[in-house]
C-alpha cells in the first residue's frame, strides 16, 4: 500500500488552496492575510485587557514605527513593513525563544511564503537589507512599547530584550482591538498603501 505525502496546505476563506511549502503568489488574497492576523495574538495573548494584542495591529504599529524613524520612505517601503510579519497569517505568531528552540527549516518557510506574498503585491521578492535593519529596528521598538504596555514587562528589562526607543519618538498608545476592528484596521492601511 503506498503512503501518500501529508496534506500541506491550506484552504482560506477566500477559496484559494494555498500550499505551504511551495506558495504560488495566486493563491493569496489580502482578505485572508487580514482575516488570518487580526485573529493571531501576540505574546502568546498574555496582554492586559479584554482582546489580544493582534498581529494585525502589530503589523500597523510596525509601519508606523519604520515611517516615524524613516520619513522619505516609499510607499513600496512601507508596504513591505506593514507585510512583514504577513506569513503569520498561516503558520501563526510563534515567540522568538521557541524559534530558536524549533531551529529547522521554520524561517524557510516563513521566507519563502513571504517572498509569494510580496510577489502578489508587486514588491520584490526579498526585502533589501538596508531596509530588513529597518524594520528589524521598528519591530524591536514595538516589543518594547507592547512588553511595557501591554505584557507587564518593566521598563529595565524591556530595554535590555528590546532596546530603548530614541529620543524624540512619539510613544504611541496600545489597546487592543476586537478581531474585527483589527482586521479593518490592517486592511484600511493596506489600500491606502497599496494605491499608488
Amino acid at each position: 500500500m503506498a503512503v501518500s505525502a501529508p496534506r500541506a496546505w491550506q484552504r482560506m476563506l477566500s477559496g484559494r488552496r494555498l500550499d505551504l511549502l511551495e506558495p504560488s503568489p495566486l493563491d493569496i488574497e489580502i482578505e485572508d492575510i487580514a482575516h488570518g492576523l487580526a485573529r493571531v495574538a501576540r505574546w502568546n495573548g498574555q496582554t492586559r485587557g479584554p482582546y489580544a494584542f493582534s498581529v494585525a495591529q502589530h503589523c500597523v504599529l510596525v509601519e508606523r514605527l519604520v515611517a516615524d524613524l524613516n520619513p522619505r520612505l516609499s510607499r513600496d517601503a512601507r508596504l513591505m513593513a506593514l507585510l512583514h510579519d504577513a506569513p503569520e497569517y498561516v503558520v501563526g505568531d510563534l515567540i522568538s525563544p521557541f524559534k530558536a528552540a524549533i531551529g529547522i527549516n521554520y524561517k524557510n518557510l516563513e521566507l519563502k511564503l513571504q517572498a509569494a506574498i510580496h510577489l502578489r503585491f508587486g514588491l520584490p521578492a526579498l526585502v533589501p537589507q538596508t531596509l530588513a535593519s529597518l524594520f528589524k529596528k521598528a519591530d524591536h521598538l514595538s516589543a518594547y512599547f507592547e512588553a511595557t504596555q501591554l505584557a507587564g514587562f518593566e521598563e529595565p528589562i524591556a530595554r535590555k530584550l528590546f532596546g530603548a526607543p530614541p529620543r524624540g519618538l512619539k510613544t504611541p498608545r496600545l489597546t487592543p482591538l476586537a478581531t474585527a476592528e483589527a482586521q479593518s484596521l490592517f486592511l484600511e492601511r493596506f489600500r491606502r498603501l497599496a494605491t499608488h
